[in-house]
């Protein structure tokens, strides 16, 4: 008898510890709110951090057309490309810092040539203000495919590539965006119709009986589009608001102080060329990055502008 006691005590005490445990686990997997404002002021329990939510309590507009933001399915693709940019600490600090290098070329061409100035941000989505190249071979600040650079007049060979001109790029994607304007009737849509090509959207447009970017059903990467740009401008507009603090002398200088060399002729070695000119190698490829190899053959004759840094 006294086993089959301690046996039934063992059983209760076993019953009691499982409420136990599955209480308390409950209580843990709960979902995570915000139980009281003083957690939000930084008294959090577990990490010294505070990640908040960001408020989308005005209006937006993107190249001075309204984004629909009282529409729930707008509302959240911004809220999301809100949250992921404010949170991607390093990417979001390196583009305010580059953008004060970037953005003072970039300004004047976009308003000479009549395009609104948020799509500066269109270029910072695209490369990061990076010279890169995408796996699918698009180049440049504005990622331009070869096929396309061409079109839009720029010069693309083995020794050459101005898609990694920064003037001369930004005039061949204000070229691409009139013509995209021109051809779907907003802004909005021309820049939906830079990452996804015109012929692409004017299918989707005609297929879906759509005449705006909002009601689209697009590929992941366009239907995020227009909202990574929104976010960005949000952001690069006032980085503080964000909590990005940057020191004015850490952001990036531009590269404005130079001297221009106009060549008609060949240059067979731009080591000897970077030398005869009292710079470093390194120094002419970081203000010439079009110049792709260590020579220029210019078989045509045709007149080039390079850059000489200095005061």
């Amino acid at each position: 008898m006294q086993i089959f006691r301690n046996f039934a005590v063992f059983l209760v005490a076993g019953f009691v510890v499982m409420l136990f445990i599955s209480y308390t686990f409950e209580e843990d997997v709960a979902p995570t709110v915000v139980k009281d404002a003083s957690i939000a002021d930084g008294e959090n329990e577990l990490l010294p951090q505070v990640i908040k939510s960001v408020p989308l309590d005005k209006g937006y507009a993107f190249a001075g057309e309204s984004v629909p933001v009282d529409n729930f399915d707008v509302y959240e693709r911004l809220d999301r490309e809100m949250l992921v940019n404010s949170y991607w600490h390093s990417s979001t600090v390196l583009n305010i810092k580059a953008a004060n290098r970037y953005f003072p070329v970039i300004e004047p061409i976009l308003a000479e040539e009549g395009i609104p100035d948020d799509f500066k941000y269109l270029a910072v989505i695209e490369s990061n203000l990076r010279n890169e190249t995408s796996p699918a071979g698009a180049r440049g600040l504005w990622q331009f495919l070869k096929s396309i650079g061409s079109y839009y007049g720029l010069e693309i060979n083995d020794e050459v590539d101005e898609r990694l001109n920064v003037e001369k790029s930004t005039l061949a994607a204000c070229k691409y965006l009139k013509d995209s304007k021109r051809k779907f009737g907003s802004w909005t849509l021309a820049a939906a119709a830079y990452n996804m090509g015109d012929t692409r959207l004017r299918k989707e447009l005609d297929q879906q009986k759509a005449d705006n970017y909002y009601d689209l059903n697009l590929n992941d990467e366009t239907s995020r589009y227009v909202f990574r740009i929104l976010a960005v401008k949000e952001i690069l507009q006032d980085p503080q608001a964000f909590g990005f603090i940057i020191d004015p002398q850490h952001l990036y200088e531009p590269l404005d102080k130079y001297q221009v060399v106009e060549v008609d002729k060949g240059i067979t070695d731009l080591g000897d060329f970077a030398q005869e000119h009292g710079i470093t190698y390194r120094m002419l490829k970081v203000y010439n990055p079009w110049l792709r190899t260590g020579k220029l053959t210019n078989k045509t004759g045709k007149t080039y502008q390079i850059k000489i840094p200095g005061s």
